[in-house]
């Protein structure tokens, strides 16, 4: 039989779990964190010599977006060339809400608009936006506009809902710089 100071007491117990949570209340004081989900927290990333780069490199006409307002936010940008030659801006529109213009020549095209729309399901519907049919894609989280042309596939895809999603892509400039 064990002695009285073998046995855990219900008092003991309570200690502890006392200890933890002022533990737990002293970090979450102390260790900065952001709860506002306000969208202001987040850096502009400056785009211009990957752009100059994917459209040096790149097989197909690469897209960016011109004459936006500066509420636009950049926020992600990547090219990925040689195996799985890939383009990728990301965007916080003004009201805070997620755009991302996506482009790829390498891929298999359904394969890229599942990923890149995550798993966005074609419509029906279509609308012409600069004299290219893009056709729509509804989803659960994103919704995508998508642009199928001969060597690449565009894809304007984000949480923001398709009035912003058709601001970007009448926003975009197609183009390719193979003189260098």
């Amino acid at each position: 039989m064990a002695g009285r100071n073998g046995k855990k007491t219900v008092g003991s117990l309570v200690l502890s779990l006392g200890v933890c949570v002022v533990g737990a209340g002293i970090a979450y004081v102390f260790i900065p964190h952001d709860d506002s989900g306000d969208s202001s927290s987040v850096p502009r990333k400056d785009y211009r010599v990957e752009l100059l780069t994917a459209r040096r490199a790149a097989s197909y006409p690469v897209a960016a977006p011109t004459g936006l307002p500066k509420a636009w936010k950049s926020t992600s940008v990547r090219y990925k060339d040689a195996s799985n030659e890939a383009w990728h801006l990301g965007f916080l529109d003004p009201d805070g809400q997620y755009v991302a213009i996506e482009q790829s020549a390498d891929r298999s095209t359904a394969e890229f608009i599942d990923q890149v729309s995550q798993d966005a399901k074609e419509t029906s519907r279509t609308q012409t936006i600069a004299g290219e049919t893009w056709r729509r894609y509804k989803g659960e989280k994103y919704d995508a506009l998508v642009l199928k042309q001969k060597g690449s596939t565009t894809v304007v895809t984000g949480t923001a809902g398709f009035d912003k999603l058709t601001k970007m892509a009448e926003s975009l400039e197609m183009k390719q710089d193979k003189t260098a």
